[in-house]
């Protein structure tokens, strides 16, 4: 496309593409050749809202496949099956007439209590980076833009637009810009979407540091960033710190505010004019929608319960209860069989075209079924009959299964435990004490305490929220026509205080301080040793699978390349997730005792081997220096491991790393240790210092460890005015001169 003249537009017009022209559509410009562009909520299916309009839900939209949400495809592993979802949702956004779909949402699982973890994949940044990018690579093969959110340390709803993330910079870039940046640079997204709340005090909307200098400046986007609805406060502000977008409009007084201040010289015209261009090539893209194409529903579907198949996580499997044996005599109990919850709440809300039911499709399988609700979803109805009801359908079967959940993943409010509600809990342990096997199937969109009734029941599966396939998934999955093959992409904790982030969580006083740094889900339990119920990683199969011949070759100062063979060593085919952790103390910071930095899925057939090859780029092995702003790879030695789980450590081996040659740069702030450690200064200020010093002085200045240990952080100019110290500040200045 050519470059959008705007010198033949007034400055009125130029404010006026900067805002919506309506709810879901930017302003069009006939004159200028700019037309609407259309925008839609739908990470996960899109919300396409013709008659009513709003950013939570309540309005009916237009039919569409809901494929898993993100907290499902998290625990897949799988980018594969990410992009082919992202094609999807792009092949239905053309269908519907949308150019932009607002997704995906990357943020961390910082806490398990955020009520929007439904939409976002994990507490880890590679994964949710690799997923996140995956799905935007596979929707704008479509021709579709992709909006990927919510920029950024978005991690609670809690007060969610005037909360204050707190958060120091180290951390920041290792957890939760890391995801953001991979998808940027990686798949080269269309649109970014700030946050709604402050970091460090400034609105992520009104944030030049991370629009401008982090954003375009350090990762090259060139796209356009759009507000998330309604999170613009000062659009004078926010156009200066690189916000093009305001969403949604029309919105004449922000124009008008715009336009006063570049006459009245506080806003320079070229970023104005800089914005106008980004909109007016999002409107000019190649591809446009195709409303004229119907949506290939049967075929959605089929993907979507394929795809959540793949999600399903078999935490516990006691006594080979799964898969159910043909033919076994089953109770299915729990409301939700018969009506599943199968999304979360708020704009990510979807018109599913159809939804499978767990109940009905384990009946369409041809096994013999006795159904009870043991509660309802809506809490109403008798607890004891109801529950009562559930036991008797227990009695007189082989096996089972008892669908729980929660009553109401939904943006807008955080959770305040993590507890199923106390009737289904009954329901569980009711069952439990008269089946000979139960299985329990959580139907969630984030994870909850499985204390209390964990060790009653022989078998658990987190279904998770699976999208309107789900019911038939969950079938496939529980009789064994699909191996389970999904990983935990969040820790679930014992209790609810073991969590990192539970003293400071949402925060007071319109701040949240995120006190607990890098140490981050299973960064911090694996790091203090503090025991999990099912950590990061976890999930079982209905096969086995063995790790050998672990190689790890380095092939650079700061890279190396990982192999290791798979075998299927059962009797089902199957598919296994490679996870790859580096272990190290290298550095001058506090590091995880372990960070995963390379994953990948394969499938096997029984028996299959296969040798995996996985490469580990530099900044799998560097942390943030916050000192140099830049990230660092220190010399030293690394422990590459494999794992069945962030706890489980099935093969490793150590490497050691040349790292980063250049020293940190030195000044008269420095502390006086870093002097001394430095490849240059420290022997020439060594040598100044022992100068007319006798042999004997020598050998007690070496051999005093102690001394030197505490002067070590000294810095330097404070150093030169302790008595006896006989170097001066022109003598320091002399020595920086030679680092240079």
């Amino acid at each position: 496309m050519q470059q959008f003249d705007t010198a033949a537009l007034s400055l009125e017009e130029k404010a006026s593409l900067l805002s919506g022209g309506d709810f879901w559509s930017t302003q069009p410009l006939d004159r200028a050749g700019v037309r609407a562009v259309v925008l839609t909520d739908g990470p996960h299916g899109i919300r396409r809202q013709k008659a009513g309009a709003d950013h939570l839900g309540f309005h009916a939209s237009e039919p569409a496949t809901c494929f898993p949400p993100a907290v499902a495809v998290g625990s897949s592993w799988d980018a594969e099956l990410a992009a082919r979802i992202g094609e999807a949702v792009g092949r239905e956004a053309r269908a519907h007439g949308v150019d932009v779909v607002l997704g995906p949402g990357v943020n961390i699982k910082r806490s398990p209590l955020c009520g929007r973890n439904f939409e976002y994949y994990s507490e880890d940044p590679l994964v949710s980076g690799a997923l996140g990018a995956a799905f935007v690579r596979g929707l704008q093969s479509q021709g579709v833009a992709a909006s990927v959110k919510h920029f950024a340390a978005n991690n609670q709803e809690t007060d969610r637009m005037r909360i204050s993330a707190d958060v120091d910079e180290r951390t920041l870039r290792e957890i939760y810009l890391a995801a953001f940046e991979r998808v940027v640079t990686e798949a080269r997204p269309a649109i970014v979407m700030a946050a709604y709340n402050r970091i460090n005090g400034v609105p992520a909307a009104e944030s030049r540091r991370l629009l401008t200098e982090v954003l375009r400046e350090e990762w090259g986007f060139e796209g356009l960033v759009v507000s998330d609805w309604g999170g613009v406060g000062d659009r004078v502000a926010a156009l200066a710190a690189g916000l093009d977008l305001q969403m949604p409009g029309p919105d004449a007084v922000h124009d008008a505010a715009v336009v006063r201040a570049v006459r009245a010289g506080g806003l320079d015209e070229a970023l104005v004019d800089a914005s106008a261009r980004r909109v007016a090539a999002l409107a000019g893209r190649a591809a446009t929608p195709d409303a004229e194409s119907a949506v290939p529903a049967a075929e959605h579907h089929a993907l979507a319960c394929e795809a959540a198949a793949d999600c399903v996580v078999l935490l516990k499997n006691d006594k080979y209860t799964l898969p159910l044996a043909e033919g076994v005599r089953l109770a299915v109990i729990g409301e939700f069989a018969a009506r599943p919850q199968f999304q979360g709440g708020g704009s990510s809300l979807v018109a599913a075209t159809r939804v499978d039911a767990p109940l009905e499709a384990i009946r369409a399988l041809g096994h013999p079924v006795t159904y009870a609700p043991g509660f309802t979803t809506d809490g109403t109805g008798d607890p004891e009959a109801l529950r009562e009801e559930a036991a008797r359908a227990a009695c007189g079967v082989e096996v089972a299964v008892v669908f729980v959940g929660l009553r109401g993943d939904t943006e807008g409010s955080d959770r305040e435990h993590l507890d199923l509600p106390a009737d289904q809990v009954a329901v569980v342990r009711a069952v439990a004490a008269i089946a000979p096997r139960t299985v329990v199937v959580l139907s969630t969109g984030g994870v909850v305490s499985l204390e209390g009734w964990h060790d009653d029941v022989d078998a658990i599966m987190a279904g998770w929220l699976l999208g309107q396939a789900g019911g038939a998934a969950l079938a496939d999955v529980l009789t064994g026509a699909v191996n389970p093959s999904g990983r935990l992409a969040e820790s679930i904790p014992l209790r609810l205080e073991d969590n990192p982030s539970y003293l400071t969580f949402p925060g007071e006083a319109g701040h949240v301080r995120y006190g607990e740094g890098v140490m981050v889900g299973y960064r911090h339990y694996e790091t203090v040793g503090r025991a999990v119920r099912y950590p990061f990683g976890h999930g079982l199969s209905y096969t086995t699978f063995e790790t050998e011949e672990l190689t790890v070759d380095v092939t650079d100062d700061d890279t190396a390349t990982v192999r290791v063979r798979v075998s299927n060593t059962g009797e089902r085919a199957g598919k296994h997730v490679v996870q790859v952790y580096v272990a190290t103390s290298a550095g001058r910071v506090r590091r995880p005792v372990r960070e995963l930095r390379a994953f990948t899925k394969i499938s096997l057939a029984p028996g299959e081997s296969r040798t995996v090859e996985l490469p580990l780029e530099r900044r799998a092995f560097a942390y943030y220096d916050v000192e140099a702003c830049r990230w660092t790879v220190a010399p030293g030695e690394y422990t590459i491991q494999i794992g069945e789980s962030a706890a489980r450590v099935v093969a490793e081996q150590k490497i050691t790393l040349a790292g980063d040659a250049a020293a940190t740069a030195l000044t008269l702030d420095s502390a006086i240790g870093d002097w001394f450690a430095h490849p240059v200064a420290g022997p020439l200020l060594q040598e100044a210092l022992m100068a007319g010093a006798t042999e004997e002085q020598r050998r007690q200045a070496e051999a005093d460890s102690d001394l030197m240990e505490m002067v070590a952080s000294i810095p330097a100019r404070q150093y030169l005015h302790f008595p006896g110290v006989p170097v001066t500040t022109d003598d320091l200045t002399e020595i920086l001169e030679a680092t240079r």
